[in-house]
This record gives C-alpha cells, sequence and structure tokens, in this order.
C-alpha cells in the first residue's frame, strides 16, 4: 500500500495498518476485522472473532480491529462497502473473506483449512515438531512390548504437552499394556467429552477394551490341539485368539479371526470381526501389518 499523494492523515493510517496489520501478517494468519461503534452486527460478532483468535492464538492466528470511521482510507482500499467484514491475510495477501463465518464453528473450519494450507508459523506447529519424534519413539518402544519404558516416555512427554491427543493416547495404552487397566480407565474418565471423541482417545479406548477381551488361556498348547479337533468349534477358536492376543501373537490370533469370519461371519453377532478390527485400530490404522490383514479380511468378504 504506497502512501505517495497521500496527505499526513492517509500516511499515518496506512503506517498503522503496515504496522498493526500488514507485518504480522509476514509469519501470522491475521483476522481482519472491518468494524463501527454504531453497527450492531459488528458488536454481536466481536466476542466470537475474539474467543476463535484467542483459541487459535498458539496457531499463529491474530486478530485486528479497523474502525472504518476511524480508518476510512483504509476501509476504501479494501472496498468495504458493509460491515462487519471480515477478511484473512497472510504474507501481506488477502487470502480469504470470512465475512460469511458468522459461528464459531464456521470460523474455525475455514481457518482449520487456511493453516492447513499455509505456511504460518506458531508455537503449536513448533512443539508438534518437537513432540513427533519423541512421541515416535514411544510408540516404538510399545511397540516392541516394553510398556513399563514407554509409560516413563509417554509421562515425560505428559508433562510437556498434557493435552496433546498422542501423546494422551500412548499414555492409556501404555497403562494398559502394563496391566494397570484401573489406571487407563480412570484417565480416559477424566478426560474432557470433546477430548474422548478424537480418534486418537478411541484408539486407547480399543486397546482397554481388547485388554478385557483378549483373556490369558492357561494352555494354549491344549487349547490349540482341541480347534483343530474341532475346527467348526468357533467359540473355542474365538478363546483361542484371546489369548493368543493376549500373549502378544497378533498374527496367530488374525488368522484365527480370519478363519472364524470366513466359515461364518454373523458368528455371535460378528463378534470376530468386531474383535479383529479392535486389534487393527489398537495397533495403528497405518500400520503396513494391519494394510496386510485388512486386505486378507476383504477377500474373505468379497472374495
Amino acid at each position: 500500500m504506497a502512501t505517495l499523494g497521500l496527505n499526513p492523515q492517509e500516511k499515518e493510517a496506512v503506517e498503522t495498518f503496515r504496522r498493526d496489520v500488514v507485518e504480522p501478517s509476514m509469519t501470522s494468519l491475521v483476522i481482519i476485522d472491518f468494524w463501527a461503534e454504531w453497527c450492531g452486527p459488528c458488536k454481536a460478532l466481536a466476542p466470537v472473532l475474539e474467543k476463535v483468535a484467542k483459541d487459535y492464538a498458539d496457531k499463529g492466528v491474530v486478530l485486528a480491529k479497523v474502525d472504518t470511521d476511524k480508518n476510512q482510507f483504509i476501509a476504501a482500499q479494501f472496498q468495504v462497502r458493509s460491515i462487519p467484514t471480515v477478511y484473512a491475510m497472510f504474507q501481506g495477501q488477502l487470502v480469504a473473506d470470512l465475512t460469511n463465518a458468522r459461528t464459531e464453528s464456521q470460523l474455525k473450519a475455514t481457518l482449520d483449512q487456511l493453516l492447513a494450507q499455509l505456511p504460518v508459523s506458531s508455537e503449536a506447529k513448533d512443539i508438534e515438531a518437537e513432540l513427533a519424534p519423541l512421541i515416535a519413539m514411544g510408540e516404538q518402544v510399545l511397540g516392541e512390548g516394553d510398556a513399563v519404558r514407554a509409560l516413563s516416555i509417554f509421562d515425560q512427554l505428559a508433562e510437556m504437552a498434557p493435552e496433546h491427543p498422542k501423546v494422551l493416547s500412548g499414555r492409556i495404552r501404555s497403562l494398559v499394556a502394563a496391566d494397570r487397566g484401573a489406571d487407563a480407565e480412570a484417565a480416559i474418565a477424566a478426560l474432557p467429552e470433546d477430548v474422548a471423541k478424537l480418534p486418537e482417545i478411541e484408539r486407547a479406548k480399543s486397546a482397554l477394551a481388547l485388554k478385557k477381551d483378549a483373556q490369558p488361556v492357561g494352555d494354549l498348547v491344549e487349547l490349540e490341539a482341541e480347534v483343530a479337533a474341532h475346527p467348526g468349534d468357533h467359540d473355542a477358536r474365538f478363546r483361542l485368539a484371546g489369548g493368543q492376543m493376549a500373549a502378544g501373537n497378533r498374527d496367530a490370533a488374525a488368522d484365527n479371526l480370519l478363519a472364524i469370519i470366513a466359515a461364518d461371519r454373523d458368528w455371535n453377532e460378528g463378534a470376530a470381526r468386531d474383535r479383529l478390527l479392535k486389534l487393527f485400530e489398537v495397533t495403528g490404522l497405518e500400520d503396513p501389518w494391519v494394510a496386510a490383514q485388512r486386505r486378507r479380511l476383504s477377500a474373505v468378504l468379497f472374495g
């Protein structure tokens, strides 16, 4: 926004706008709220904008308010014909018109889309970059069967990021793997309702449910012999799969659950399929093992 040929008042307005809006937009996503004191809809929208900006501050979002009565030149430059008018600016360029997003959910949905596309600097991104390799290490240790060490890692991560869904999930699943089911249940119960519905927490809930289902079997060899002698005994095969999961043999457990599904997919109201899907979720849907087993399941169901 050039200042050549402007009067002193207009130059001051441009410099103020550059300092308060354009410069912050070089690294942050700036919500520009064009408003006026006499505008009722502006006053109604203001608390919504302020709350969303506060909620998204750690994601690199800031709110800038422009009083159109005091900044008529700036409003004219942006062709503001009615208020409230709300724009989003990044690196000095308008990237979205937020005027029609009048509710908190609408604003957040639009901001989420923008933040996913733009290289906005934020505290949240910095923390995520720091946490990612540590979370991966915790997951690797947990996957290797060292639940106590994994829990120690996730406990330390929880001190750094107590509300991070992946940290919460990893800690709860470590508690489950360490046979501390009551502590895992308490940790889930303490979560806010909206957090408890996140996919990462659903994964932890599945781990807890699977742990309860996968009861150890006194003599796996004897049960394996029983199933071999009576392959149509789905109840025995189902118990065998549970024992194999409890013993950490997911390959054998998947084989037996798939055998039940192939023979009778509706047996016991689809219990074998439900247990197999829980095993997938607990292992992680992006895991190569899960991808391979899902292909086997598809072949059984649709082959």
